[in-house]
């Protein structure tokens, strides 16, 4: 679909925002399913065929891995020929990978295992970068907010994966498929309708036009969308998201092995880790709105309390499964509350030349770093239990709130009233040229 960009309205711009949100969420929904299914199985399934729990937590570092090696390629891919290939492709090799899953259980094969949650970490590096996606043609005023919708949306996907763990045992157990796969159906038949609906329905393309928009105009439009570069801004808004999703990810890793060992059924397991998701993104749009008004770095902040609060509650209460429910949900709003106003503070750090380059380069960190913490995790576990585990973690907590006056700019874009410089003023002046031609 072409759009003329010369001739859009002040309700064209907003419409077209407000269905990329739209069908960002309802990607996000679609490739939550898969997210929240490898997140329940993936530790059981490589403590089975690997016959040692100390590899377990290879699992969700295969994942992480792939989404680290993928991550600067997208985005590289998104920069050149927009989000809509960049996010289909990365949900089609998804698809390769859960269909690997299946396979790789069926033969017994633990190295292909791992090689197929790399495949499925494809998926979750478009997932990251669906919510730069909803900031693309975002302004300053809204930033945070159009993000955490789309982060939102994931609850439903997300939450609903392991809970068809059950029902998916089931049809799996009627179609002769190897245990513990049958639930990855559902996530098939998600990526199919994932990769269709970004195919289909995400044009114009956000990045493009966005581009385009900022290309044909210097001044006021290129301040709505693109802020001056702020270079250690930046870093910091790099390493907040990191060290969050480092802390979320070691001790989340491990929850299921944990409790496994503590006599919990799959079901207590597959409820645990639900509402461990839901915090992570259920009340993501509450954070989004915190770091539009209260300011990026204040939220961010507000999140390592969360952080604290769960790893003091793993620590001291890791024998009750009512505390280590409490835990991870805790866990998983201090993660939602960094990544969202971390990746707002990114966006807007970074100038719109480099913000592709950085949400790519931050992406990567942040999957390498989980992936550290989840091969380390296991290793934690075995030697100092999981109280100790939750302790280790807190250090990156620590380091987050001890550099966090890196991240504070000389004043918020709110303070410098460029908060309501929106939508109108990009079309003001995108309408006044003419002669431009098309976007697409």
């Amino acid at each position: 679909m072409k759009t003329d960009t010369a001739s859009l309205t002040i309700s064209d711009v907003g419409r077209i925002q407000r269905r990329t949100v739209w069908v960002l969420s309802i990607g996000q929904i679609l490739g939550g399913l898969a997210f929240g299914a490898t997140v329940s199985l993936g530790a059981v399934l490589a403590a089975e065929l690997s016959g040692d729990e100390a590899f377990s937590g290879l699992a969700a570092a295969a994942i992480t891995l792939g989404t680290a090696a993928l991550a600067v390629p997208f985005a590289a891919f998104a920069r050149v020929r927009g989000r809509r290939p960049s996010l289909a492709l990365g949900m089609a090799i998804a698809l390769v990978g859960v269909i690997l899953v299946v396979f790789s259980v069926a033969v017994g094969s633990f190295p292909l295992l791992l090689l197929a949650f790399g495949l499925v970490g494809a998926g979750q590096a478009v997932n990251l970068q669906t919510r730069f996606a909803a900031a693309d043609l975002a302004t300053d005023a809204t930033r945070g907010r159009d993000l955490s919708l789309v982060v939102w949306a994931t609850t439903i996907g997300a939450v609903l994966g392991p809970n068809l763990t059950g029902p998916g045992e089931d049809l799996g157990r009627l179609l002769g498929m190897p245990p513990l796969t049958g639930p990855y159906l559902f996530t098939i038949v998600a990526q199919l309708l994932g990769i269709a609906l970004y195919v289909i329905a995400l044009r114009p393309d956000p990045l493009i036009l966005a581009q385009r928009l900022v290309a044909r105009d210097a001044g006021k439009t290129a301040r709505a969308i693109a802020k001056p570069d702020q270079p250690l801004v930046a870093r910091y808004a790099i390493f907040a998201i990191a060290a969050a999703h480092g802390t979320m990810v070691s001790v989340m890793a491990m929850t299921p092995v944990h409790l496994l060992h503590h006599g919990a059924s799959l079901t207590v397991i597959g409820t645990t880790i639900s509402l461990h998701i839901a915090g992570m993104f259920a009340l993501s749009p509450v954070f989004g709105i915190l770091a539009d008004r209260l300011g990026r770095v204040p939220t961010i902040l507000v999140g390592q309390a969360l952080l604290i609060a769960a790893l003091l509650t793993a620590s001291f209460g890791e024998a009750s499964t009512t505390a280590v429910t409490v835990a991870l949900v805790l866990l998983g709003l201090g993660w939602s509350a960094s990544t969202v106003a971390g990746s707002t503070l990114l966006t807007e750090a970074s100038a719109e030349e480099l913000r592709t380059r950085r949400q790519g380069r931050s992406d990567l960190i942040m999957s390498l770093v989980g992936a550290v913490g989840a091969i380390g995790s296991g290793v934690v576990l075995s030697w100092i239990g999981y109280a100790g585990l939750a302790l280790v973690a807190g250090l990156l907590v620590v380091a987050t709130i001890a550099l966090s006056p890196l991240g504070r700019r000389p004043s918020s874009a709110t303070e410098s009233g460029e908060g309501d410089l929106d939508v109108e003023v990009v079309v003001e002046h995108v309408e006044r040229d003419a002669g431009a031609p098309g976007s697409s």
